[in-house]
């Protein structure tokens, strides 16, 4: 089986180098990064630690309310893509997009009625990539397992905090098979565009070099993060590894071909999810 997904990867990989090496559009990518980011307004909602609390987005040229799912394109150019956080690096309350909301505003998850914090702080931002869904009715062969009808995850491990609702531009680095309650719930491993560290890093074996251990960091987190509530550790296909930055391409390739079927009717909405 390694030696298959090897031979996978490698396939991918001049893909993934095409999209890595498209050239750069004229401005300098810290300030690219800015202008995507300042696109995107953000109004909030109803009280702060409650039930009734929404972050929503808007466009900044016309106060046009849009769907950090929906209408922020997923890809960037210059192989890089967008990325919503929701969860700052160093907190712990579990916000997250409403899939089922009309423009789908963040709000914090809930449990039995509550709001929902993780057990203790997430060491990375975390949030979703936009335009992309994990079919449940898609089952990984590899993993057995579906996806868990979401946007695909992303754990950003760049060494500032992002803005609760904050638009970046990131560059793929590698991704996780999590198998969460049976679900398959991919975490693309990411590292903001302007971050200091981004031009040292372009693949898997470059965080093993340049963050040593931070991969694996990453993945004990998501396996133990639900044991402090009572409930058994997550598991992680591919026999536990950081699949490399061509098999993440294809992943998020695979995840947003599912959301176009959604969108565009070919796949039916047969899970109720808000497609404006």
């Amino acid at each position: 089986m390694a030696a298959a997904l090897a031979m996978r990867a490698a396939l991918l990989r001049p893909q993934a180098v095409r999209l890595a090496t498209r050239p750069l559009a004229a401005r300098p990518r810290a300030l690219q990064t800015s202008v995507v980011r300042a696109a995107y307004a953000n109004e909030k909602q109803g009280p702060a630690d409650s039930l009734e609390y929404r972050i929503f987005f808007k466009q900044q040229k016309d106060g046009a309310v849009v769907s950090p799912w929906h209408d922020i394109p997923l890809y960037a150019g210059d192989g890089l893509l967008n990325f919503i956080c929701e969860i700052p690096k160093e907190s712990a309350a579990k916000m997250e997009v409403a899939t089922d909301e009309t423009n789908t505003p963040i709000k914090q998850d809930t449990k039995k009625g509550k709001l929902r914090f993780y057990p203790y702080n997430i060491n990375w931002n975390y949030g979703l990539l936009p335009q992309t869904w994990e079919d449940p009715a898609h089952k990984n062969a590899e993993c057995d397992a579906a996806g868990d009808n979401d946007p695909v995850d992303v754990v950003e491990i760049g060494t500032q905090a992002c803005d609760m609702g904050g638009v970046y531009q990131v560059k793929p680095l590698g991704v996780y098979a999590m198998i969460d309650d049976g679900e398959l719930d991919w975490k693309v491993i990411c590292i903001r565009a302007d971050d200091p560290m981004a031009a040292k890093l372009n693949d898997v074996e470059d965080v093993e070099r340049e963050m040593p251990g931070e991969l694996e960091k990453v993945r004990t987190w998501f396996q133990d993060y639900k044991i402090p509530d009572g409930k058994g550790a997550n598991k992680f296909g591919y026999n536990n590894k950081c699949l490399n930055k061509a098999f993440a391409v294809e992943v998020i390739e695979e995840t947003h071909t599912f959301y176009n079927k959604l969108r565009s009717g070919a796949r039916a909405n047969t899970e109720e999810l808000s497609l404006v």
